[in-house]
């Protein structure tokens, strides 16, 4: 059903929405022409719905330069997204207990669309400030979460998949050949785990599990992030690989019955 057919869609409200996701790690503070051309909505819609939305609480605007930036309403928002999500609990003292005995970056990353969306994170030490942050969307393809995800589905829909799915450039050794993601797919499908390298940074691996749904498919993986100088292929089989895999494992039959 198009959205115009739909009686209950409001496009007011939508129009509102579409503002609040013209905000990203690359445009955290905007004026109203700022907000306009990013949105595509037009100059007198864009300067409605930006103080209706400043005076709900949602944006903030600085008094002097009258730009807006996020608010703290957003936070509130994701704290009730935690707690509504039954995943995340069931998680987190898993992903602690990893993150400890192997002092990595541990992630729990649920599938959103095409991409993947970071909802818990448990950053080291030498974590970049971008590793830290949950809620950071990426494309599916371009990680090793996401291929593991997609090596659930049956060989006919991931292939469809691989072919249709965004695909991004982060690294100059970012992989861009679908036959190649495919590939990669197909070996995770077959080894239940998936790894990268140099594809969202450079010298850094990512290893992920799937976290096995009631329906048979992977809906969330267990992911840990490691520095390609300290921790060689072999090493990551031997000593990381088979701590990922019992967190996802253990985490699942929790899922199943939440």
């Amino acid at each position: 059903m198009s959205e115009k057919q739909n009686t209950l869609y409001v496009s007011s409200l939508a129009k509102g929405l579409k503002l609040l996701r013209a905000f990203d790690e690359t445009a955290t503070e905007m004026s109203l022409g700022d907000l306009s051309r990013r949105s595509g909505l037009d100059k007198s819609a864009t300067q409605r719905l930006a103080n209706t939305l400043h005076i709900e609480g949602m944006l903030d605007k600085d008094p002097v330069t009258k730009r807006f930036r996020p608010s703290h309403a957003w936070l509130e928002m994701a704290y009730a997204y935690f707690w509504s999500d039954p995943l995340v609990g069931l998680a987190m003292p898993k992903l602690i207990e990893l993150s400890q005995l192997l002092g990595a970056t541990v992630n729990l990353a649920e599938l959103s669309g095409d991409h993947i969306l970071y909802v818990c994170r448990l950053p080291n030490r030498s974590s970049q400030f971008s590793s830290t942050l949950v809620g950071r969307r990426l494309p599916a393809l371009n990680t090793a979460a996401g291929r593991v995800m997609l090596s659930t589905r049956p060989k006919d829909e991931r292939d469809h998949l691989v072919d249709t799915w965004t695909l991004r450039q982060f690294t100059p050794r970012t992989t861009l050949d679908r036959e190649a993601v495919r590939a990669s797919v197909d070996e995770a499908a077959q080894l239940g785990y998936a790894t990268t390298q140099n594809q969202m940074i450079l010298n850094q691996t990512g290893v992920s599990a799937p976290i096995i749904g009631p329906d048979g498919l992977a809906h969330a993986s267990v992911h840990c992030s490691v520095s390609s100088h300290h921790w060689s292929h072999e090493r990551i089989l031997e000593e990381l690989l088979p701590h990922v895999l019992e967190a996802a494992i253990s985490i699942a039959p929790q899922s199943r019955g939440s």
